[in-house]
C-alpha cells in the first residue's frame, strides 16, 4: 500500500466524524491545510482532514494536497470554521462493506472515490474501530499476554497495554478474558492508547458502594486485618472500616477469629471528602432478630422463666441475652450468699435460666433474677437453732461496726464490735477477725420472719469484770499495755476485757505533757496505780505518776513564800519568763517582775536571784519575781528613812513644847 493510501487511512481513523470543513466549495486544499495548522484546535488535524474529505463537491482536493495538509505543522491560530449541514452516511453493514470495498481504487487516489462511497467507507470504519472518550470505563478483551503485560483490545484504532501488577488479584488471567478498563489517554506522546484496569476497578467499586449505600444492598467483604477499634474489610477492592461495635450484637473478645474471612455487610456510612467507607455486620444481625425480639417482648410476664446467654459481666451485675432482648441480673439477685463480683457465680457465654422480676412500660429495661429460682436459705435453716446456742461460721464481710458471719449457705449473722470483747473501749472489728476466718459465736438474737441474727464472741469467755474489785482494788499497782491514746489520756489494758484510762495529768509529776504520744507509745508497758473503780459503769481510772513519790511534797518545804533562790532563764514570752530553779523544778516570772535594778530586763540564759511569791502544790505551779528582791530593799530603806524623819520631828516638837511651858509657868508666877 502506498504512503498516500496510508495517510488517507489515518485521516479516516479520526475518532469524530460529525463535522465537515467550512466553505468546502470555495476553499482550495491549501486553505484547508492552513485551517488544520491551527495549534490546540478543538479537533485534531486528522479530524479536520477527514471532514474535508467528506465535504461534497470539493474543488480539486487532490490527494497530494490532503497529504500535505496532514503533514503541516500546527498553526499559531485556529480559524473559526462554519460547519454546514453534513450529508448523512448511507446505512450499510460495516463488515460487508469493508469486505467488498475496492481497495485498489482507494490506492489510486481519493479523486477516484465518489462522495457516496467515501461516506460509506468512513461510517464503516467508525462502527468497526469505535469511538472512545477519555476517563470512560469500557470493557476490553485480553488479546495477548507477556510475562509483564497484558494487551487489551477495546475496539479502537490501537490496542492498550496494562501491567500485570494490576491483575494481581486475578492470577488466572488468560487471553480472551473480558476486563473493565479506564481510557486514561487516547494517545500519549508516542501515540499509544493508555488504559488502566486498576482505576476502572476503583471507579466501578465506588459506583457499587454508593449504590449499595443508597439501596441498602447486602455486600460481601473480605476481612483483611485488625486495626485500632475494629477491622479493615475489602469491599469491591475498596478498604472499608468495620468498627468493633458493629461486628456483632454481643461484645467481641477475640477479633482474630474474623481475620481472612468473607462476611456479609451493609454499607452504613460514606465520607466522600475523605474517601472513607464504614460497614456493619451487626446491622444484618439486628434486622434478622428484630422480628424475634418483638415476639419475645410481647410475651414477657413477671415471674416468667426464660433461657438466656450471659452477654456481659460488670461489677454491678450481668447482662443476659434472651434472644435479641437484653436483661440485667443485679449482683444482689445472683446468689443468696454474699459475693464480691458477679464472675464468682457466672461466666461469659454461659447458658442459664433466669426469672423476670420486673420491666418498664416499653419493656426495654428488663430486671432478671437468678437466685429466685432456688429456695431461700432461711427457709432451710435448722429449726433447732435458738438463742444461746453456740454455732460456727465463716467471716465473709468486715465493716467498722462489726463482722458478718455466714453460718450456713446464704444465712448470715452480725457480730457487732461491742460483742467481740468485754472491753468498753471499742476498737475496729479488724482488730479481732479477718475475712475467711472460721469463728465460734453465740446466738444473741434470732428473728426468722425478718431473717436477722446477731451473734457474740465475748459471751464464750467469762466476764472479767465479775470479780474486778478483788483483782484490782483501789491503790493497787499493776503493769499494763498501752493500747491507744487520745488528747486527754492513755488507755492501758490490764488484761483482755479490762482497760483503764490514765489522764494526761496523771502521767508525770514534773513534766508538762502536751499530748500523751510525747510520753508513751502504743504497745509500751506502763506501770499504773488503780485510782478509781466503777464496777457498774465498767470504768477504771488509773495513774502512772502515783507509782512514784510526789516530789512536790519536798518542794513545798523548800520553796516557801518570800524565799529567795537562784535560777536560770530558760525561755521568754510576752507574758514573762520560764526559770529553772532546780532539776525538774520550773517557775514562772511575770513580765512586771523581770526588771533589774538598773532598769533593764532579764534575758534568756541569764542567771539571777528570784523570790517565791506563789506556790501551788495541787497544780504544780511556782510564781517568782526578780524585781521584788531589790524593790523590797528599796521599800525597807524608804520605811527606815520615813521612821527616822518621824522620830526627829517628834523630838523637835517636844522641845519647843517644854520651853513654852516654862515661860508660861514663869509668867504665872510673876503675876502673883
Amino acid at each position: 500500500m502506498s504512503e498516500e493510501t496510508k495517510n488517507t487511512e489515518e485521516q479516516n481513523d479520526a475518532p469524530e466524524v460529525n463535522q465537515t470543513a467550512a466553505k468546502a466549495q470555495t476553499e482550495t486544499p491549501e486553505e484547508v491545510a492552513e485551517t488544520v495548522e491551527a495549534p490546540k484546535a478543538e479537533k485534531e488535524t486528522t479530524e479536520v482532514v477527514a471532514e474535508t474529505a467528506k465535504a461534497p463537491k470539493a474543488e480539486k482536493a487532490t490527494e497530494e494536497a490532503v497529504v500535505e495538509a496532514v503533514k503541516a505543522p500546527k498553526a499559531e491560530k485556529v480559524a473559526k470554521v462554519e460547519v454546514p449541514e453534513t450529508v448523512e452516511a448511507p446505512k450499510v453493514n460495516p463488515e460487508e462493506f469493508l469486505a467488498n470495498f475496492d481497495w485498489h481504487m482507494y490506492e489510486e487516489g481519493i479523486e477516484a472515490i465518489d462522495a457516496e462511497n467515501l461516506k460509506s467507507f468512513e461510517a464503516a470504519l467508525e462502527v468497526t474501530l469505535g469511538i472512545v472518550s477519555e476517563r470512560e470505563v469500557i470493557e476490553g478483551i485480553v488479546v495477548r499476554k507477556t510475562d509483564r503485560e497484558a494487551i487489551i483490545d477495546i475496539n479502537a484504532k490501537s490496542e492498550g497495554v496494562i501491567s500485570l501488577n494490576e491483575f494481581r488479584y486475578n492470577p488466572n488471567l488468560a487471553v480472551g478474558d473480558k476486563v473493565e478498563v479506564l481510557v486514561d489517554k487516547r494517545e500519549d506522546n508516542t501515540g499509544q492508547l493508555v488504559l488502566s484496569h486498576k482505576k476502572a476497578r476503583v471507579i466501578k467499586a465506588w459506583d457499587r458502594v454508593n449504590s449499595a449505600h443508597e439501596t441498602g444492598e447486602v455486600v460481601n467483604g473480605f476481612v483483611k486485618c485488625r486495626t485500632r477499634g475494629g477491622m479493615i474489610v475489602d469491599v469491591f477492592g475498596i478498604e472499608a472500616f468495620l468498627p468493633g461495635s458493629q461486628i456483632d450484637v454481643k461484645p467481641i473478645r477475640d477479633y482474630d477469629q474474623y481475620v481472612e474471612k468473607t462476611m456479609e455487610f451493609k454499607v452504613v456510612k460514606i465520607n466522600h471528602e475523605f474517601k472513607n467507607v464504614v460497614v456493619s455486620h451487626k446491622a444484618l444481625i439486628e434486622a434478622d432478630i428484630e422480628v424475634q425480639k418483638k415476639e419475645i417482648i410481647g410475651k414477657l410476664e413477671k415471674g416468667q422463666v426464660l433461657e438466656g446467654v450471659v452477654k456481659n459481666i460488670t461489677s454491678y451485675g450481668v447482662f443476659v441475652d434472651l434472644g435479641g432482648v437484653d436483661g440485667l441480673i443485679h449482683i444482689t439477685d445472683l446468689s443468696w450468699s454474699r459475693i464480691n463480683h458477679p464472675s464468682e457465680v457466672v461466666e461469659l457465654d454461659q447458658t442459664l435460666n433466669v426469672v423476670i422480676l420486673d420491666f418498664d412500660d416499653e419493656k426495654t429495661r428488663i430486671q432478671l433474677g437468678l437466685k429466685q429460682l432456688n429456695k431461700h436459705p432461711w427457709e432451710a435453716l435448722d429449726e433447732n437453732i435458738k438463742v444461746g446456742d453456740t454455732i460456727k461460721g465463716k467471716v465473709v464481710v468486715i465493716a467498722d461496726y462489726g463482722a458478718f458471719i455466714e453460718v450456713s449457705k446464704g444465712v448470715e449473722g452480725l457480730i457487732h464490735v461491742s460483742e467481740m470483747s468485754w472491753s468498753t473501749h471499742l476498737r475496729s472489728a479488724q482488730d479481732f477477725v479477718s475475712v475467711g476466718d472460721e469463728v465460734e459465736a453465740q446466738v444473741l438474737t434470732l428473728d426468722r420472719d425478718e431473717r436477722k441474727m446477731s451473734l457474740g464472741i465475748k459471751q464464750l469467755h467469762p466476764d472479767p469484770w465479775t470479780n474486778i474489785a478483788e483483782k484490782y482494788p483501789v491503790g493497787s499497782v499493776h503493769t499494763g499495755t498501752v493500747r491507744n491514746y487520745t488528747n486527754f489520756g492513755v488507755f492501758v489494758e490490764l488484761e483482755e476485757g479490762i482497760d483503764g484510762l490514765v489522764y494526761i495529768s496523771d502521767l508525770s509529776w514534773t513534766k508538762k505533757i502536751k499530748h500523751p504520744s510525747d510520753f508513751v507509745s502504743v504497745g509500751d508497758k506502763l506501770e499504773v496505780q488503780v485510782l478509781e473503780l466503777d464496777v457498774e459503769g465498767r470504768k477504771l481510772n488509773l495513774g502512772h505518776k502515783q507509782t512514784n513519790e510526789n516530789p512536790w511534797d519536798a518542794h513545798e518545804e523548800l520553796y516557801t513564800i518570800d524565799s529567795i533562790h537562784e535560777g536560770t532563764v530558760k525561755d521568754k514570752s510576752d507574758k514573762g519568763l520560764i526559770v529553772t530553779l532546780a532539776e525538774g523544778v520550773e517557775a514562772f516570772v511575770p513580765s512586771r517582775f523581770i526588771i533589774k535594778e538598773d532598769g533593764s530586763k532579764l534575758a534568756k540564759g541569764e542567771v539571777a536571784q528570784f523570790k517565791i511569791i506563789e506556790f501551788n502544790k495541787e497544780f504544780r505551779r511556782i510564781v517568782a519575781s526578780h524585781t521584788s528582791i531589790f524593790k523590797a530593799q528599796e521599800e525597807k530603806n524608804v520605811k527606815a528613812a520615813q521612821q527616822k524623819s518621824a522620830d526627829t520631828a517628834e523630838k523637835t516638837t517636844l522641845g519647843d513644847l517644854g520651853g513654852d511651858l516654862a515661860a508660861l509657868k514663869k509668867k504665872m508666877e510673876g503675876g502673883k
